[in-house]
């Protein structure tokens, strides 16, 4: 670990360039590097190739990114979180010279959780309304690197995915908002009504026709404000009270089948082992041991 000052032409900067245990590079997503700086004059940072993923917030000033071929004018309060991977640039305004924190961090299953971000709308720079738990966070993760704890890389492992729990609430927020509460409302109700009928037919028609709402705008809407399709949330939820009759009855798996929803015992085998990794009475045996 290298916990440095500098003070330069370009830049006043605080940083931490970390080295995690082993165990933690190998499997825990990691800290890289942890830093602030104020801008003293115009300037560019160019990267590209990085094993890394950065988030930074800018805390005041102004500037610009330059990822994935395009410009994003950046402002106080606005974040970014990209891949590294990928070639970017960012600089500082000439007449709003702006300040930074920063984190650069990896691990395993990175590469897919950016990608889950970017699918639920997450974007490369976005402003927060959350500054505060993002500077949290950060001053959080600066002290632990200077810890004694034994634990201190899973300390850092735990505040890194609360950063990334906070990107992906975000990354709903810049979806554009429903504007209709009573629309919002009958979502709702729809989730809630799959809750209770889960063991019934249920098609986007019959939902559609229920509640009164575009069948399109019910595909989109639900995935939008819950997370999955109509028809992936049912799925979900049909598997998830399979699993509850498997460990706690000794009905056959064909009447569980039936009991939540999927008559055709060969497909609900095939759809609970998709979502499992493992048969129904795979799991069964391994829960009941």
């Amino acid at each position: 670990m290298d916990n440095s000052l500098f003070y330069g032409d370009l830049a006043t900067s605080k940083r931490v360039i970390y080295t995690p245990s082993k165990f933690a590079h190998s499997q825990l997503i990691h800290l890289q590097e942890i830093g602030e700086l104020q801008a003293q004059k115009p300037h560019i940072s160019q990267r590209e190739n990085l094993s890394s993923f950065l988030f930074f917030i800018v805390t005041s000033g102004s500037g610009s990114l330059i990822y994935g071929n395009k410009e994003y004018k950046l402002h106080t309060g606005d974040c970014i979180f990209i891949d590294c991977h990928k070639a970017y640039s960012h600089l500082t305004s000439a007449n709003d010279l702006w300040s930074l924190k920063w984190i650069h961090f990896y691990g395993p299953n990175m590469t897919a959780i950016y990608e889950k971000y970017a699918s639920r709308g997450g974007l490369p720079c976005f402003h927060t309304v959350k500054g505060q738990a993002y500077t949290n966070i950060y001053h959080d993760i600066f002290t632990l690197t200077d810890s004694n704890s034994t634990s201190r890389d899973m300390k850092i492992y735990e505040k890194l995915v609360g950063l990334l729990t906070l990107l992906m609430e975000e990354s709903h927020n810049q979806i554009k908002p429903f504007s209709d509460n009573n629309k919002k409302r009958n979502l709702q109700n729809i989730k809630e009504y799959i809750d209770t009928h889960y063991a019934d037919k249920i098609t986007l028609e019959q939902l559609s026709s229920k509640y009164y709402i575009n069948k399109y705008y019910l595909t989109r809407s639900f995935k939008d404000q819950f997370g999955l399709p109509v028809n992936s949330y049912l799925i979900q939820v049909r598997v998830t009270h399979a699993k509850q009759l498997l460990r706690f009855t000794e009905l056959s798996i064909e009447k569980i089948g039936q009991e939540c929803g999927m008559n055709d015992a060969n497909y609900f085998s095939r759809i609970f082992k998709k979502i499992e990794g493992i048969a129904p009475g795979e799991y069964r045996k391994m829960w009941k041991m």
